[in-house]
């Protein structure tokens, strides 16, 4: 049984990081399933970048992901930060010790207000770093079950440590091959 995660967007989301994060998961054999917080399937990325959602959240409410990878953008971060029925998700996750991932903006905004970060180390793009309680300036950071990263040039080596937790050190090292990392 392969994997599975879920990416949750919405407007604003950065579209580098989305989409980086999907296709590497992909590659990888993830079950992965983009859903929209917004009343639409499409949403408006940042730098006129379309997306399309595989679903409406509502078709993922009542599932379970062993990740949750949440896309940076400062605007689609605020968006998910609002959005109640993903912040209860990501609070389940966290206390059935399931991996949550964050980038760019989403670890200050999103999971740090919330306090899932607290007691561990994070990092985050380094505009947004005071938000962080144990800030690190590395391009990702693992602690328990929770990965975060820095932001668009970050977003492959995100995605392969993502591979990695969910599909071990071998198929990372296959899926960095196949994309040149």
């Amino acid at each position: 049984m392969s994997a599975t995660a879920l990416v949750p967007v919405a407007h604003g989301s950065e579209s580098l990081e989305t989409v980086t994060v999907i296709n590497v998961l992909r590659r990888a054999g993830v079950k992965v399933t983009v859903a929209s917080v917004e009343k639409t399937r499409t949403i408006k990325g940042t730098r006129g970048i379309t997306l399309t959602a595989d679903q409406a959240w509502a078709g993922v409410a009542k599932k379970t992901f062993d990740l949750i990878a949440l896309p940076g953008g400062e605007k689609g971060a605020r968006k998910l930060a609002r959005h109640k029925p993903l912040i209860e998700k990501l609070h389940a996750q966290r206390l059935n010790k399931r991996w949550t991932g964050a980038i760019c903006a989403a670890p200050a905004l999103v999971l740090s207000p919330q306090g899932l970060l607290d007691g561990k180390q994070a990092t985050c793009h380094p505009a947004f770093k005071t938000e962080l309680l144990h800030y690190v300036n590395k391009p990702v950071v693992v602690d328990g079950h929770c990965i975060t990263s820095q932001g668009p040039a970050t977003a492959l080596a995100f995605a392969l440590q993502l591979v990695e937790v969910l599909c071990g050190a071998a198929q990372r090292a296959e899926i960095a091959k196949q994309v040149l990392a």
